[in-house]
């Protein structure tokens, strides 16, 4: 496998498993998921760090599909050596972002977000000439 999808893989299963930490604060703040809580699927409360890590997996699905749809589109180009080590950046990234986002520091949290957008600006011009 090309290092461009090994890391677009990596990327999809990191978003894939980002709902866990939220999930994980809301059984222990509110206990076990009820019928009750999917007839009525209103938010219930939770600490702050599980609220950033529910804002975290909606910000990773939400980058997720322009960095796939370029990492593919440069992979059938044949751009695939040229895409990867950004692919892992990207990748790299994106954990940091989550990270951080958990802990709750803005301002390294913009930067962190930026570069990601940068990289994907990087394979964009990759791709495109």
């Amino acid at each position: 496998m090309t290092m461009d999808l090994k890391y677009l893989a990596w990327t999809a299963i990191l978003t894939a498993a980002l709902w866990i930490p939220y999930i994980a604060c809301q059984v222990m703040t509110n206990g076990q998921l009820t019928a009750e809580n999917y007839r009525d699927p209103a938010p219930r409360p939770v600490p702050l760090w599980g609220a950033r890590a529910n804002r975290a997996h909606l910000n990773a699905v939400e980058v997720f599909a322009p960095f796939a749809a370029l990492v593919v589109i440069g992979h059938l180009i044949g751009r695939a050596e040229a895409i990867g080590i950004w692919a892992m950046a990207f990748f790299w990234i994106r954990v940091i972002h989550a990270v951080i986002f958990w802990v709750g520091v803005p301002l390294l949290r913009t930067i962190v977000f930026t570069l990601g957008f940068i990289v994907e600006c990087v394979i964009f011009w990759i791709v495109i000439t």
